[in-house]
């Protein structure tokens, strides 16, 4: 780092200064892992407000500032947006000329109106706004509003006065007419009925390492349809947890990691199972020679132990889709697809658009100025000029949403309480579609990451953009409820990974060190609420991953709105760092032995994990160091597993790792996951967190313990999971 930057760095952040960040939820100071009291520097909230659309550089510019962020509110008759919750003592608020009139009234999302709102007698002092006193008139919402996206309305003064707006105008005249969106979320989302008197389980799969004898050289949706069938009725799960399907580029390179997709409202094609899409029956000789030969030589992969490189499988799959995309659509499958398109609307244009651009343009720093924004004067010309790739990308968005929907009925009709469970990444590539097409959404010049921690000296960088917390609102949460929509429209559930995102992100300003960050913090009242309301309505569960520095209150914020926390057993610990006694666990939870940033449990237990990360250059002492540590916290498991008789003298890793999965069935946890990875008895890690190119991340095919490839077809006959099957498939205790 270069002198001066370290040296402004170095200054500290005023009072005025201060006051403007917390107006604007960026936190000028924090406590780190360990408690450790933090100040943020001046330049960094100096930058992170530059993202938000406020430049200040001196006193005069922040007092201006100030000004304006106080007076934002009182320039509209309403807010973009009011989120309450059912059943609360909820307000709303109306700005007009201080002694006008307003009454208001709601219209209900699928039709109806209620009578007029009651005025709440509440006095808040009038306000000059360039020139014209401002009134706030307040009204009280109904408490038995049904939940749902309603609209309310206001009447100001005569209905004659001025024209309907939802600004104060030049003219210093209020609107006569306003309207808002107002969001109703439920207090409380609850289990599938068959889980409210017993426990869930099911397994927690990486969909793409787990393949089959139909599968070319990937996982895919007919591998999940196979899976959720044969272990909800053979095995009497509830669920299958995949890793997140969300959307790569369409060009190579395609990034392994799925964790940074170019959006997360649409999915990857490369999991389509090309046999099932109902227009392979219909090609002809020679194009369902040329697919078979495609198919032949990817599925000839599938018990190769060689890691999975998803550039070519896709190329193959893409041409196979594009010989069966030109079978054209018969009457009836043409107007589902067109009642696709227009369910999923522009977010589903600009998608493809974005797709087609990339396959001409190459990435998104070389496009050329013209079409580089949405909103840029070359687009329009684009749609034209592009129409049959945008369509072929918006017909592959379908054929997926027809698979899931088949996964999902598979699961439901083997019995299974939840059905397949979807992964939320917390965001997006900088230069994925989300970047394109939400620019005004996203903050430029930021990215996400971690604070310094123990397991990270120096932070994290994800180089993901984050939302900016004000234009979401002021788009009325509308992008992340089609989010929620698209992915929660054929799932049983959904994991939200790091949840702590729907409270607060810590943001880099670019070019920063990843410590030198602050947070940002977010509506998690209305974030947590619409998720809460989107999941209801398909009667999903919702899971948050709350592990690391969480604070015990947004565990509880999401335990009162029916959200399940996570549980891993390596972490759970009591004040001496000791083994926490089953009895001790959280019950609103999804526990599980293991996760995917580590190895599965064969090889941790073998500290597999320890020598990767020296092997990394990524430990901060002596291998030795770590390897003695690493035994003392499995002996203060296995002393603890012989003390409640869950292993005899000298077990084997398998039964180690039976008796962990029995000591996670002692717990109240309400779901438990089982890795297939620890299942079958594989060894390798999925991912090494810190790494890119150090480590063949996401790309590991499943294997057995000698390294062997274990197909779909094969788990039926892999003793280990039967044996951890019986494991957890215990009743409360």
């Amino acid at each position: 780092m270069a002198v001066g930057r370290a040296t402004r760095h170095d200054v500290p952040v005023d009072a005025d200064l201060a006051a403007l960040a917390d107006a604007y939820g960026i936190a000028t100071d924090f406590y780190d892992q360990s408690g450790v009291h933090h100040d943020v520097s001046r330049e960094t909230v100096v930058a992170v407000l530059a993202a938000l659309g406020v430049v200040v550089s001196d006193a005069e510019s922040i007092a201006q500032a100030r000004t304006e962020r106080a007076m934002r509110d009182w320039r509209r008759a309403l807010p973009p947006v009011f989120v309450v919750r059912a059943g609360d003592d909820a307000l709303c608020w109306v700005h007009v000329r201080h002694g006008s009139a307003v009454r208001s009234w709601i219209e209900l999302e699928h039709g109806g109106r209620l009578a007029d709102l009651q005025q709440v007698d509440r006095w808040v002092d009038p306000v000059d706004v360039d020139g014209t006193l401002v009134g706030e008139a307040t009204f009280a919402l109904p408490k038995d509003l049904p939940t749902g996206y309603h609209r309310l309305r206001v009447e100001i003064g005569a209905a004659n006065e001025i024209g309907a707006a939802n600004e104060i105008g030049a003219a210093n005249e209020p609107p006569a007419a306003a309207s808002t969106d107002l969001i109703v979320t439920p207090r409380r989302i609850e289990l599938p009925e068959r889980l409210r008197t017993r426990r869930g389980w099911g397994f927690a799969i990486q969909l793409y390492s787990m393949r089959s004898k139909r599968s070319w050289g990937i996982g895919d949706l007919g591998d999940l349809s196979d899976l959720a069938s044969w272990s909800g009725e053979s095995l009497g799960a509830d669920f299958v947890l995949v890793n997140p399907m969300h959307a790569s580029s369409p060009i190579a390179p395609m990034a392994p990691s799925p964790y940074l997709p170019v959006t997360r409202r649409f999915a990857n094609p490369i999991y389509l199972r090309i046999e099932a899409v109902p227009e392979f029956a219909y090609l002809d000789e020679a194009s369902r020679a040329r697919v078979l030969m495609l198919a032949d030589a990817f599925m000839a992969l599938d018990s190769s132990p060689e890691l999975i490189e998803r550039d070519p499988i896709w190329t193959a799959k893409k041409a196979a889709l594009i010989e069966v995309y030109t079978v054209g659509l018969s009457a009836g499958r043409r107007s589902e697809f067109d009642a696709f398109c227009v369910r999923e609307g522009s977010g589903l244009d600009d998608f493809a658009l974005w797709c087609a651009l990339v396959e001409t343009h190459g990435s998104l720093s070389n496009w050329p100025i013209d079409i580089d924004d949405p909103r840029a004067d070359g687009v329009a010309a684009a749609r034209v000029e592009l129409a049959s790739t945008i369509d072929f990308y918006r017909w592959c968005q379908w054929l997926l949403d027809e698979q899931f929907e088949h996964a999902q009925a598979a699961a439901l009709a083997a019995g299974m309480a939840i059905g397949v469970m979807h992964d939320l990444a917390v965001g997006v590539h900088p230069e994925g579609a989300d970047s394109w097409s939400m620019r005004d959404i996203l903050a430029t010049g930021m990215s996400v990451g971690a604070p310094p921690d123990m397991y990270n000296q120096i932070g994290q960088d994800w180089s993901q953009p984050p939302w900016r917390p004000d234009s979401l609102a002021e788009q009325a949460f509308r992008p992340y409820q089609d989010m929620l929509r698209t992915i929660l429209r054929h799932a049983g559930g959904i994991r939200v990974d790091h949840v702590l995102g729907l409270f607060r992100l810590w943001w880099i300003p670019r070019g920063m060190p990843a410590g030198q960050g602050t947070y940002v913090r977010y509506d998690h009242d209305a974030l947590i609420g619409i998720l809460a309301l989107e999941a209801e309505r398909v009667g999903a569960v919702v899971i948050g991953e709350d592990l690391g520095t969480v604070e015990p209150w947004v565990q509880d914020v999401l335990q009162e709105r029916g959200l399940l926390g996570t549980s891993i057993l390596w972490f759970e610990r009591d004040a001496q760092g000791q083994p926490l006694p089953p009895h001790d666990w959280r019950e609103w939870v999804m526990a599980s032995v293991s996760t995917h940033d580590l190895p599965p449990t064969a090889g941790f237990l073998d500290g597999v994990h320890v020598q990767l990360r020296h092997d990394l250059g990524l430990l901060s002492e002596s291998c030795d160091d770590a390897l003695a540590a690493h035994e003392r916290e499995k002996q203060a498991w296995l002393d603890v597993l012989t003390r409640l008789g869950l292993v005899g003298a000298e077990p084997s890793t398998d039964d180690v790792v039976e008796a962990l999965h029995r000591y996670v069935a002692r717990t109240p946890a309400r779901l438990i996951s089982i890795s297939l990875a620890d299942a079958v008895g594989d060894r390798r890690t999925q991912n090494q967190p810190g790494t890119d190119q150090e480590y063949p991340n996401w790309r590991v095919p499943l294997t057995d313990a000698k390294g062997e490839v274990i197909l779909l077809d094969d788990l039926g006959a892999v003793p280990l999971l039967q044996r951890l099957v019986r494991a957890v498939g215990l009743d409360l205790v």
